[in-house]
């Protein structure tokens, strides 16, 4: 089944699905005729023989040099084997796809001018499984995500390499095999398929996708870890957060609360609840996490806008005009993607100072050292809580902003860049490093609750201890742990860790 695109009215949850699920897609219908139009304008501004750039010009700093009328195929085959330059790792499928899809969606506005069948091809690659290698590093996020969207539009000419049903291979072979033919690009379609923030504005959409995922499950091991530490609940009384206003403050501790209700071990000492003025990384954890959703929603906001946005040059205009602008430039995804840097930077941050307290026997009301059921003989879950403070570390260096990193390129003729590749690119690698940390405090939380017997938790995080309990045995004696953290870090970056915690995804907030 195809998911129709209807561009500048696409939804985070359809980016989301199609970003999860790897479906198929189609542009809509009434957009296609607007493309189709606009091939018509071009066509007619072309004719009447002025310079537009990148159709009978050169491109960049060449922007002076004419092409005569017989060569303006083979300007639009050159700009995309020359710029087929990236280096590094390929990009994952999943993005490929997304990034795929974020094209589809800009050339579906009309203001591209590409060929109908441009769109339609792009749409066949991902129906028939074939998607391009496309090497993670080479954009510094203005003029387009040249290099990296190069390798995409080298498929569609028969160049370059695939993965074709998970075998890399070359790209012919793949499009012989699902009867598509390469395609001759037209006047201005190789440069309508490289500018663009599209590389840019997947990465950070899939890393926003997972990060806002990590961050509502961070609160469900807050949860744990208060009830772990025996800590107080009487700080996330609702009245708290509302007379401050912010959605993510009030949100996250709706949730902590909701998780703690009818904790035997919570009302084992509800007379302390008011006196008791528990360490921040307990009672602050609704105004810390509840800011990182409000940068994430934030983030989130400004995303779908650039998913539907054309950020080509030079645009064709309702009047017809053919004028160059800057709309490839990735300020705004740079921008949201070093905010979502800092959010899961701080998510983790708190995170971990619950793990170092539950594993602190002067801080942890009563809990073991280090949670090992014979201290001394066993070191427990000592050097789990070093591992977690040395991702929380390296999340940290990490969460450094790329924006203001800008250097000139293309001998000074773009000047200015914002590296919004590089910035969401390095969001997946904090993102597996938070996910570490919760999936340690999951392990922590878990092995303090149960120390707490005969008193038992809340129905809600008993249920999460079980899924817990189901990949990551307690911890009797000393063994490896290695991969019981790995275990844990795919659980909490996989889904929802409780199914009753009042969780949305992004597009359900953002719309």
């Amino acid at each position: 089944m195809s998911v129709e695109l209807n561009p500048g009215h696409v939804g985070l949850v359809q980016l989301e699905g199609l970003y999860r699920s790897g479906a198929a897609f189609h542009v809509s219908d009434e957009a296609m005729r607007a493309v189709a139009q606009a091939v018509e304008r071009l066509d007619a501004a072309v004719a009447g023989g002025n310079a537009i750039y990148g159709v009978n010009t050169g491109f960049g700093k060449l922007a002076s040099v004419r092409i005569g009328d017989g060569d303006l195929a083979t300007l639009q085959r050159n700009i995309v084997l020359s710029h087929s330059a990236g280096f590094g790792n390929p990009l994952s499928a999943d993005v490929v796809r997304l990034v795929i899809a974020l094209k589809c969606i800009s050339l579906g506005r009309g203001a591209s001018a590409v060929r109908p069948v441009v769109i339609e091809r792009l749409q066949q690659l991902v129906a028939n499984e074939i998607i391009p290698v496309v090497p993670e590093k080479g954009s510094v996020g203005a003029s387009g995500d040249l290099a990296p969207l190069a390798h995409v539009a080298a498929v569609l000419i028969g160049e370059g390499e695939v993965f074709h049903r998970g075998q890399r291979v070359p790209t012919g072979q793949a499009l012989q095999a699902a009867g598509m033919d390469p395609l001759e690009l037209q006047a201005k379609e190789g440069l309508a398929l490289l500018n663009g923030t599209q590389v840019s504005t997947a990465l950070a959409l899939a890393a926003l996708f997972d990060s806002w995922r990590l961050a509502n499950n961070s609160l469900v091991t807050t949860a744990l870890s208060i009830d772990a530490a025996m800590g107080s609940a009487a700080p996330f009384r609702e009245e708290i957060h509302t007379l401050r206003g912010h959605w993510g403050q009030i949100a996250a501790a709706r949730i902590v609360k909701a998780m703690l209700d009818g904790s035997e071990i919570r009302e084992s000492h509800r007379e302390d609840d008011l006196r008791v003025q528990d360490p921040y990384c307990l009672r602050c954890a609704p105004q810390v996490v509840g800011a990182c959703l409000d940068q994430m929603r934030h983030a989130g906001e400004v995303l779908k806008i650039e998913a539907n946005a054309v950020t080509d040059n030079p645009l064709v205009l309702s009047d017809g005009e053919v004028v160059s602008g800057g709309n490839f430039h990735a300020e705004p995804v740079g921008l949201v993607a070093d905010a979502v840097a800092l959010a899961v930077s701080e998510v983790g941050s708190i995170a971990q100072r619950r793990v170092a307290l539950l594993v602190d026997p002067s801080l942890s009301f009563g809990l073991p050292a280090f949670l090992s059921t014979n201290p001394g003989l066993q070191s427990g879950l000592m050097i789990a809580e070093v591992t977690s403070a040395a991702v929380m570390s390296e999340n940290r260096s990490l969460a450094n902003p790329r924006t203001v990193d800008s250097t000139p390129t293309s001998a000074n003729q773009e000047d200015h860049v914002s590296m919004a590749c590089h910035a969401a690119r390095r969001l997946h690698e904090m993102n597996e490093n938070l996910a570490a940390i919760l999936g340690i405090e999951a392990m922590a939380a878990a092995q303090g609750i149960e120390f707490r017997a005969p008193l038992k938790t809340s129905a809600e995080l008993q249920a999460v201890v079980a899924r817990i309990r189901e990949i990551c045995p307690r911890l009797e004696e000393d063994r490896q742990v290695d991969g019981d953290i790995a275990a844990m870090a795919r659980l909490v970056a996989s889904g929802p860790l409780s199914d009753h915690a009042g969780f949305a995804s992004i597009g359900e907030v953002v719309v």
